[in-house]
């Protein structure tokens, strides 16, 4: 049995409980409505304009963060962890900004940037960028200790030596990083907007779903949506990951 096919099997039984539960009576359809139900609403929102421009808000919000976090993190976290002093003389405000949850710093980020989309881009950046520059920096620390001396004993300089050999031993577990961060900029960007409102997006779409008389029936067709492009582009970049890096793929089934 393929994986493709264990996974459509999977997802068919969720549904199907999800569908006897909703039909049990033990919560009213009102708040619980079963996924007939939603995935009818979600075809009639695929033909809105106006919802098509909400998720159109949020891709393109979720695409400029992750761009953004990608060319902050990888260049930082290639600085830090081929030099140590500069990692040592950082460590202490990276451990404490860190933990800091993305969310907790609308209020803040709304003063310094204004209410607009550079609210959901700051804070989607700002939660991006740490997974990408701890794989970074983490990558750096597995590299093999010979190929940097054999590329040195060549003549190479500290430039050379990281684009030549530091970058594409780092590249597997950059993509990895690049693969979480994409997960935790979308949810930022959904949540932002569901948070601290605006005028477009899908979270702004549920949230005012959700108001009022409150139809459950479209704010989980709208979540839906976010989970359908959470997947799509976790698989584009699984993709990415092994038919770009192909020999890092290789590698590791070898070992």
């Amino acid at each position: 049995m393929t994986k493709t096919l264990r996974g459509l099997l999977g997802l068919l039984g969720f549904l199907l409980v999800w569908e006897a539960f909703s039909w049990s009576g033990t919560v009213p359809q009102q708040y619980f409505p079963p996924p007939s139900t939603v995935l009818m609403r979600l075809a009639e929102l695929l033909g809105d304009r106006n919802f098509l421009l909400d998720v159109i808000a949020s891709v393109l919000a979720w695409a400029i963060s992750l761009g953004i976090a990608i060319a902050i993190a990888v260049p930082a976290g290639l600085l830090l962890g081929s030099i140590r002093s500069i990692r040592v003389a950082t460590r202490s405000i990276i451990e404490f900004l860190r933990p800091i949850p993305s969310v907790a710093l609308i209020p803040l980020a709304i003063v310094l940037v204004g209410a607009g989309p550079e609210t959901k881009i700051t804070l989607a950046v700002y939660a991006a960028v740490w997974p990408i520059l701890f794989n970074t920096i983490y990558a750096l620390d597995e590299i093999d200790p010979v190929m940097v001396d054999t590329a040195r004993s060549f003549g190479l300089g500290r430039g050379r030596v990281m684009f030549t050999v530091a970058l594409p031993n780092a590249a597997p577990f950059v993509l990895t990083g690049i693969r979480m961060s994409a997960a935790v900029a979308l949810i930022l960007v959904v949540s932002t907007e569901f948070l601290a409102g605006g005028s477009s997006g899908l979270g702004n779409f549920v949230l005012d779903a959700s108001s009022g008389a409150g139809r459950m029936d479209l704010v989980m067709a709208g979540t839906l949506v976010a989970g359908i492009i959470g997947y799509l582009i976790n698989e584009a970049l699984e993709l990415l990951h092994k038919r770009g890096l192909r020999w890092s793929t290789v590698d590791r089934e070898a070992a």
